[in-house]
């Protein structure tokens, strides 16, 4: 019988081999950028220090403030940048809003007070979407005055000293742009908030200081940092053909030359998703847009005369959500392995003695990767353990939503970019319409088997594994479906979903004529 087996057995052995061996090449990878981090303390230690601008040679800032809804932010984000440190003479703020919702009414009102106050502020609305954040501030840069260009999201709040902090940068001509850290306000709300901001620790203080203390190209996150207006056009300007127009743009432009710089001790406040359901989407719209940039510019990054390594560092930054569809397909071949390969049988005593160090490895790797990021702010680095099964977890129950979105990038350029609902003054104003999570219950169910199989047949060392992913489904499926079911119940009624049709509000004193797309009305 179980020589009839052995051809289902070697096929198994290749493909949970190969599967585990790429997802280990990525925690190799992972690893790589820790020992980057700690190889170049010193010169990461230098560039905590701004080059100083006299008074008189500080250059005209525009502050570009893309909107879309954004009713319970606008508000605090407004009053922030209204008190960023900086000579209003050399300081235009730019309000670009694409929202259908009170949003322009709100957006239009403090602008005017800003104007009141003596501060060069516009507000530019358009009729549609157009290009999305892209098209937005592409149509900014038709009109917009400086030679450098801040941009932040909606739920980022600005310091007063950011734009001193970072400005004297741009004294070196080549410097294209400069990314500041994120923080997060909301960051000890839940476990879902806390497993986000570490995640986001590990990209700011363990990938983007390591690309940059390497030279690597490392991307402009989509707020919290500051252009050159001239790298932009050289580099083909804001193009909006992917999802992620960020990281299209930072590869465009460093392709051309131009440096980045990164600051890890300028940190701007934001908000993390509260609910799962938003968080899924934000992911989805990262990770689909990621695998266009990839299909857009991996050939020309290839093709081009950068250093072998540089060229390595890029297929990694370029494609790390390819390793969700080999959790899901690694998550399905563990229980017809745990079938096929009895405990008993050498077989099995083989696979595990193989696989234990592959799997060791790449958690070991996700370990010595979060310990760095909480080490390099200071936080203490049992965080980082205490929270890694958690994010684990997370990332096995997101994997076949995000799996979905690697294809439909592989199969797709654009797309629809839905932006992020934020809580602000309002949790419940804007919400995330979803379907049920039946492919994560599904996964659940067949998890939860090998976790019942490998205690059955013995293999313990599979068992915690299988509950790991069994954990991870079930918790992302229960989330969501709490969620869901509470939004149909709370809004039964008239549902106020992220990205709803309705019809614009009238901006007070303004023709239908005069709200056209990029007209500037204040």
């Amino acid at each position: 019988m179980l020589s009839r087996a052995q051809p289902v057995v070697l096929v198994l052995c290749v493909l949970y081999f190969g599967v585990v061996a790429v997802l280990s090449a990525y925690g190799v990878h992972r690893m790589y950028l820790v020992l980057l981090c700690h190889g170049h303390r010193k010169k990461l230690d230098a560039h905590k220090s701004t080059p100083s601008v006299p008074e008189e040679e500080l250059p005209l800032v525009t502050v570009q403030l893309p909107l879309f809804n954004e009713s319970t932010v606008t508000n605090r984000l407004l009053d922030a940048v209204a008190h960023l440190d900086y000579p209003p003479s050399r300081l235009e703020i730019q309000v670009l809003d694409d929202s259908t919702d009170e949003t322009q009414s709100i957006a239009h009102a403090h602008v005017e007070r800003l104007r009141a106050h003596g501060l060069d502020a516009s507000y530019i609305h358009r009729v549609n979407r157009v290009g999305y954040k892209a098209g937005a501030l592409d149509n900014g840069l038709q009109t917009a005055k400086g030679s450098l260009i801040a941009i932040f999201d909606a739920d980022f709040i600005p310091q007063a000293s950011f734009l001193r902090s970072i400005v004297g940068h741009f004294a070196d001509p080549k410097v294209a742009m400069v990314q500041t850290r994120w923080g997060h306000i909301n960051r000890e709300v839940s476990l879902l908030t806390r497993s986000q901001g570490l995640q986001l620790d590990g990209h700011h203080l363990v990938e983007n200081r390591a690309r940059f203390a390497g030279g690597y190209f490392f991307n402009f996150s989509g707020t919290g940092g500051m252009w050159r207006r001239e790298a932009i056009a050289d580099a083909g300007g804001w193009q909006h053909d992917t999802l992620t127009e960020d990281l299209d743009l930072s590869y465009r432009a460093q392709l051309r030359g131009w440096k980045f710089v990164y600051r890890e001790d300028v940190v701007t406040p934001s908000e993390l998703p509260e609910e799962v359901s938003a968080v899924r989407a934000q992911q989805y719209r990262w990770a689909k847009g990621t695998v266009q940039t990839a299909r857009k510019l991996m050939r020309r990054v290839m093709s081009s005369d950068l250093p072998l390594v540089h060229k390595v560092e890029a297929f990694f930054h370029l494609t790390p959500h390819f390793a969700y569809p080999l959790i899901v397909l690694l998550s399905l071949l563990l229980l017809p392995s745990l079938i096929f390969l009895p405990a008993g049988d050498g077989s099995a005593i083989n696979l595990f003695l193989v696989d234990l160090p592959l799997l060791l490895a790449t958690t070991g790797s996700l370990a010595a990767f979060y310990v760095e990021a909480m080490r390099a702010q200071g936080r203490a680095r049992t965080d980082a353990l205490l929270h890694l099964p958690l994010m684990i977890a997370m990332g096995t129950g997101l994997a076949p939503h995000m799996s979905r979105a690697v294809f439909d990038g592989v199969r797709n350029m654009a797309g629809e970019f839905v932006r992020t609902p934020k809580q602000g003054s309002n949790r419940h104003r804007y919400r995330i319409a979803s379907d049920l999570p039946y492919t994560e219950g599904l996964f659940f169910l067949v998890s939860l088997a090998s976790v019942a199989v490998s205690m059955l047949e013995g293999h313990w060392f599979a068992t915690p594994f299988a509950a790991l992913f069994a954990f991870g489904y079930g918790y992302v499926a229960l989330l969501v479906t709490r969620e869901q079911l509470s939004g149909r119940k709370r809004f039964a009624a008239s549902a106020v979903v992220a990205d709803a049709e309705v019809t614009p509000t009238p901006i007070p004193g303004r023709t239908a004529e005069q709200r056209t797309e990029g007209v500037v009305i204040s």
